[in-house]
């Protein structure tokens, strides 16, 4: 099987770990990396100084042989370089949020399917452990029916200009959430205020709705003292605990409830019953996500498989942060989603 040569745009925090990662995978090899920076180029380099390393974004697409292409960078270049990338024919990989807009999210999406290439978003936590295993609890059915997900990732900084604290720390929470439920949201309302950069806010509050009473809290913030990944899922039957800053118990399942009497005739009558039962920790593997997330793309190029997170799920976290930004406008006023849905299936289609 021919090795897949890919190249990584964007030398910043992320592409040195994709590169990391990718040079551990079999049957690929990483061939290049791209940056305008030429100090973090450097850097780079002087890890892995077996990559060829170009400042020359046409080159590095055109000019070095590359099958697939990282885009790594910040979000506001995530649309054009990629764009770049899937008219070259190269399958793409692009850091989360996939693009600015959900126009230039369709627009990807129908340059991929058109071109026949792979085009993948890097909604890293979904290739994690605890996540797989969450999912694998919900869908046997072992909590119940969820009733809601409250989700808090805090910590102070880091402050970035182009996005504000919801585009930046929420898309984890978000992907998370529409994994677990399975399910696109109704309407979503977000509150915030942004207290160190006029316009870009540093704390939000984002809440999905769903159906059948159930909706998701989302707190992001930079201006936290303690660094905070914390997630509640809240079922019938039982009720799941994720703290990821946990080394050896990022899981526990709680077998607690609450229940109201089948009937009653007088409020003398009436009482709830709370159950409190064992709680019991999941044994769960060991692997960095970023390694199983590049495992994938490369295992989706070479067998023509589907990403997991893929086009359309890059184009319904993006919608969503749309309808949140459009909700912090209107002071936390609904937003709601008619037809998004039906239209990311029908991309997909």
């Amino acid at each position: 099987m021919k090795p897949v040569a890919i190249g990584v745009v964007g030398c910043g925090y992320w592409g040195p770990n994709l590169v990391r990662n990718l040079r551990k995978i079999d049957h690929c090899t990483v061939k290049a990396i791209c940056d305008v920076n030429v100090g973090r180029l450097s850097h780079v380099q002087g890890l892995y100084p077996e990559v060829e390393a170009v400042t020359d974004y046409k080159h590095f697409l055109n000019g070095i042989g590359l099958d697939a292409v990282v885009v790594a960078t910040p979000v506001s270049q995530h649309y054009p370089l990629a764009k770049a990338a899937l008219l070259a024919g190269k399958h793409t990989f692009i850091e989360k949020p996939m693009a600015s807009s959900s126009a230039e999210c369709e627009e990807l999406v129908e340059i991929a399917k058109r071109n026949g290439v792979v085009l993948m978003v890097g909604h890293t936590f979904l290739y994690s452990f605890p996540i797989r295993k969450i999912k694998e609890i919900v869908d046997s059915g072992d909590i119940g029916e969820i009733r809601y997900i409250n989700c808090r990732r805090l910590n102070l900084g880091l402050f970035q200009k182009d996005i504000n604290v919801a585009w930046d720390l929420a898309p984890h929470d978000i992907s998370i959430i529409l994994h677990i439920l399975n399910e696109f949201p109704s309407s979503v309302n977000c509150q915030g205020n942004a207290h160190v950069t006029a316009g870009v806010e540093d704390v939000t509050n984002i809440s999905l709705s769903f159906r059948n009473n159930r909706f998701a809290t989302i707190q992001s913030s930079w201006l936290e003292p303690r660094k905070v990944r914390e997630m509640t899922i809240v079922g019938t039957r039982r009720m799941i605990v994720y703290d990821d800053l946990q080394p050896n118990e990022k899981l526990r399942v709680y077998d607690v409830r609450v229940e109201r009497p089948p009937h009653y005739n007088t409020f003398a009558e009436f009482q709830y019953s709370y159950h409190y039962g064992d709680s019991y920790i999941p044994h769960l593997q060991q692997e960095e996500p970023l390694r199983s997330l590049s495992q994938h793309f490369v295992d989706c190029i070479q067998t023509g498989a589907t990403p997991v997170t893929g086009g359309r799920e890059g184009l319904e976290l993006v919608r969503i942060l749309e309808a949140a930004s459009e909700s912090l406008l209107a002071k936390g006023a609904p937003v709601g989603f008619e037809a998004t849905r039906k239209y990311a299936q029908a991309l997909s289609a």
